[in-house]
């Protein structure tokens, strides 16, 4: 049944699952279900400040892998020692906040560079529920909001960095200004059929990919349905339909 459902997608499942939940025993439920029609699951602020290290073995203990989603936004010295601590968990993703600045990121850069095993450091841009309205008056970016994804993007990179997470509607701007090497992952992913719920800047699924998406984040749309495995293959069969549309043509 794995096997079967993995092909759906290819080799790779494109879908990171969001376990945006309260406990571990739902977090647990989720990853026995969908894994491995899905290989990634986000661990975030909620639920490793309630679970702490038991979502990373719960993951771990299935055969999932871990994007460690705790968006580190600290001085330098700080991110590097809380990079090393989560190098030592075995996690596979990190996100690191790119706004930290050039120095913040090459000491996360650093530390991740001592490890065995080096995760993946993601360099986040700008929240999916920051518009540009929101950018310019509250935060006072006077610049337009792709403009400064994309020079986040570039400062993630060049600080030593592997991938970035931004919305969907600016992947395709820095995937022409990054290049093929970096990982783009989006969050803000809705299917067409999906509420919004709080993100402002979304895409479905397919239309993300198409954009230069590596992975797309899914968090409520599959967390919170009756029938989260059965969603999921429905997502996955999508994106496999349209990317054979697009062949095909």
């Amino acid at each position: 049944m794995g096997n079967q459902d993995m092909s759906v997608c290819g080799n790779r499942s494109p879908i990171i699952v969001a376990l945006d939940v309260p406990d571990l025993r739902t977090a647990q439920k989720l990853v026995d279900e969908l894994h491995p029609l899905v290989g990634f699951f986000k661990i975030g602020l909620e639920l490793f400040t309630a679970e702490g290290l038991n979502a990373i073995e719960t993951v771990k203990a299935a055969g999932g892998r871990v994007f460690l989603d705790l968006k580190y936004h600290d001085i330098p010295n700080t991110v590097k020692r809380a990079v090393m601590a989560a190098c030592s968990l075995g996690v596979d993703m990190l996100t690191i906040h790119a706004s930290g600045g050039a120095n913040m990121l090459m000491a996360a850069a650093e530390a991740a560079s001592l490890a065995p095993h080096p995760p993946i450091l993601l360099g986040v841009t700008v929240l999916t529920s920051i518009d540009a309205e929101a950018l310019y008056s509250e935060l006072k970016v006077r610049v337009k909001l792709e403009e400064h994804v994309v020079h986040l993007g570039k400062m993630a990179m060049k600080s030593g960095l592997q991938g970035i997470v931004a919305s969907p509607l600016e992947t395709d701007r820095l995937r022409h200004a990054l290049g093929n090497e970096a990982i783009i992952i989006c969050p803000g992913v809705r299917p067409a059929w999906a509420q919004r719920d709080d993100q402002k800047r979304v895409a479905t699924p397919e239309k993300a990919l198409s954009l230069g998406a590596d992975y797309v984040v899914i968090g409520r749309p599959i967390t919170k349905a009756h029938d989260p495995r059965g969603v999921t293959t429905k997502i996955l069969q999508g994106i496999s339909k349209y990317r054979k549309e697009v062949k095909d043509r």
